[in-house]
Order: C-alpha cells, then structure tokens, then sequence
C-alpha cells in the first residue's frame, strides 16, 4: 500500500467531536487506499495545563520527569484516536514514543532524533492493520527515559516519520487553510498559496509565522518531504491547503512570496567597541554562551572617517525582547572579564521586524529597492536592514509594523496569483 502520513495539532483534536473528525479524515484516506501513520498532538491547552502542574510541583523540577509528565497529552490523544477508528472499523493501534521506538538525544525538553525503526510498525501493517497512531513530541533517550522535543515538537515528528518510512506526502492539519502571503488578521489582501518552496517556507517559520515548526522545515527540506498544510475543520481534496514542496515542483516564482513580521524583537548596541581582531567573536562568543538567540548584525566601521582615529566602532544586533536580561548580563559579564572593551549598551525594546521572502529574489533585481520605497512613501524609517539570497529584513519602530505589512503587501501585489 502507498503510505501517507496525517498530523493532527492540538486544535484538530481538542475534544472527542474533533477527534471523531480527524478519525473521518482517517478512514477517507484509508478507504482511498493508502496506509496511514496518523501523529497527533496533545487536545488543546493540556500541554500548558500539565507544564503548570510541574512547575507547581517542583520549582526546580528534574528536566527528566518533566518529560514523563508532558509527554502524557500525547498518549491520551493517541489512543482515544485508535479507539475511535476501531469504532469505524479500521484496524488500528496506537504507539507511544518508547514503543516504535522514536530513538532520541538525552537533551531532555529539546530532544533530537537519532533513529526511528520501521519493523514494529512495518510488522503490523503487514498483519493487516491499516493505521498506527503515534504520539507526536516525544521519544526515549539512550538512557532509556522518555523525551520531549520542544514546542511544535509534533510537526518534526510527522516530518522525521515520513522521511523514515518513504511516505507519498505528509499531511499536516490545523486551524487553518494553508500557508497565505501575510497574516490574513493585519490585511484582507492576503492570498492562500497554493505552493510554497522549501527555503521560502523556512524562512517565513523562522522569521515569526507560525503554522510550521521551524525544526519540521528544516528535515523536510533535507529528505525531500511534501508538507500539505490544510485545515481540520473543512471537506479537503488532494487540491487543498498549500504543498511546502522543492523549488522545482514551481514553475515560476513571483519575487516576493510572502511577507513576515515578529513583534517581539529588541535592537542592542554597543557603542564605541575596540575596532580589532577577533572582536566580534568577544561579543558573540560570550551571547552564545548565555543562550542569546542573536538574529541581525550591523557593524558600522569607522576607519578612515573623516574626523575619526578608526580606534573604536559600534556593534548593533537585534535578539528577542524576552532574551534582553540576559544579553544585558553576558555583555556586562564579558566586559569585567576584560574580554570585551565598550563604553555604552544601548537597548531599544520597541521595535518589531519585518521580512519579505521569495525565491524569485535570485533572478529578479530591484527587489530591495521597491521595499524601501514602499516603507518611505508610509514614512516607516528603517533601523537595521538584513539581507539573505530570498529574505530582505528590516527593523523599524514597533507601532508601525502592522502599517509596514500592509504597504509591502501592496507593494509587491501578492494579492493577485
């Protein structure tokens, strides 16, 4: 039998009526012919709810039964599903992580896959079952203890069981209809995609959308994977939702595909640093350390300046608002040790990013500089620009982000197909 693979996020099986639905889509895929590895994720709201019980429990909580805890949403979801399609009369079972087994790094609440054997489930499709339902988040450790992938951690496991078992396609479902252009809330504008390439994808997840896991792109993109993104709560066909697919499935590629923001980002810089060797590995070595996700980097050289020695420059990069603490201390931290040399931090929380990303950058010229006109003519000024071969990105102040969305929207026509 051809094998598809089916992943349910928590929305699509918040309660038993959505899990029935789920079930239907199930058995037509089933009854269509294929084998399905069906991965869900835990019902809505009770990955949050049991992280709150630990974290009640246990302030300094042993990362180890944390995993055995969250993990349990997954389980409930798995095998009131399999209950569920035996009612429908599809052969069915379910399989916790430990039992396939999903083989993982010991890095406990952001485990990585190591391997994920097919005999087990192999054995019993050849016995006639026509569904395994796997709990998604989750795997054992080569200690033997259950581990948790991180949030979103469902999406990479659908991904990781597709690329595993050579499956035809991998269908993820939730609450919307597919991957559209820009957040359909901020503009009306905003156009479904019937496709979408891997990179353009990994872009846009990284860079604050929000319908994919980055961590699922990324493996998709390395085995070849076709992601379907399609909603739970409407009839599909083979033509619904958006196929996340390689570059060579489209045919011709507009500029700029879609259009990305994050709210939450904070502009840091250093002023006056030691213009030398090695001093941008000084500054981002020690935020490394720290854990500081640092994502746009300018430096501004000064050497030969009119009016400046070019002993000293500035170093501005942005980070996530919730990372500032941190980088704030590393920065500090780094500087009493002697191992960096600056006389003012400068942090400006106030400020979001905004991205256009498209492969059609690569052969169509002008792209950044439709961008900025777009962001003058609204009066948006720019504070840092970051460019890449299919991504121009930009902060600016936060109050006029959803403004910036809408003109770089319009800019770039991404209403019309």
């Amino acid at each position: 039998m051809p094998l598809l693979v089916m992943k349910f996020g928590g929305t699509s099986v918040a309660d038993l009526a959505r899990i029935e639905n789920a079930a239907q889509k199930v058995r037509a895929e089933v009854a269509r012919g294929y084998d399905v590895i069906v991965i869900v994720s835990a019902m809505s709201g009770k990955t949050n709810e049991l992280v709150g019980w630990v974290e009640t429990t246990s302030k300094l909580y042993d990362a180890r039964e944390y995993d055995a805890v969250v993990a349990s949403g997954e389980n409930v979801t798995a095998g009131l599903m399999a209950l569920r399609l035996q009612e429908m009369d599809v052969p069915a079972r379910s399989w916790q992580g430990w039992q396939v087994p999903i083989n993982t790094t010991s890095a406990h609440g952001s485990a990585r896959f190591l391997s994920i054997p097919r005999d087990h489930i192999d054995a019993k499709f050849s016995e006639g079952f026509r569904v395994a339902v796997v709990a998604g988040f989750q795997g054992i450790s080569t200690e033997g203890r259950i581990t948790t992938l991180g949030r979103g951690g469902s999406d990479t496991t659908a991904v990781a069981f597709a690329a595993a078992f050579g499956a035809e396609r991998c269908d993820i479902y939730t609450d919307v209809d597919g991957i559209y252009t820009t957040d359909p809330r901020i503009t009306g504008k905003a156009r479904k995609l019937d496709r979408i390439a891997f990179e353009e994808m990994l872009e846009l997840a990284s860079l604050g959308a929000k319908v994919l896991q980055t961590r699922s792109v990324e493996l998709a993109m390395r085995y070849k994977v076709r992601l379907r993104v399609l909603s739970s709560f409407e009839d599909t066909d083979e033509t619904s939702g958006t196929l996340v697919c390689d570059e060579e499935e489209i045919v011709e590629s507009k500029a700029v595909s879609g259009v990305a923001y994050s709210r939450d980002e904070a502009k840091m810089t250093l002023l006056d640093v030691a213009d030398r060797p090695g001093v941008a590995s000084a500054i981002f070595g020690p935020l490394a350390d720290a854990g500081v996700n640092v994502d746009m980097i300018v430096q501004n050289i000064s050497e030969n300046l009119a009016g400046h020695s070019g002993a000293t420059t500035d170093m501005t990069f942005s980070v996530p608002v919730n990372q500032v603490d941190r980088a704030r201390k590393a920065m500090e931290d780094a500087r009493a040790a002697g191992i960096v040399s600056y006389d003012d931090l400068v942090i400006d929380t106030d400020v979001a990013k905004v991205s256009v990303v498209g492969i059609g950058m690569r052969s169509q010229v002008g792209v950044a500089a439709r961008m900025f006109a777009a962001l003058a003519a609204e009066n948006v000024n720019i504070k840092v620009i970051a460019t890449s071969e299919i991504k121009i990105s930009v902060l600016i102040d936060r109050k006029y982000m959803e403004l910036a969305v809408q003109a770089l929207h319009d800019a770039f026509e991404l209403e019309k197909a």
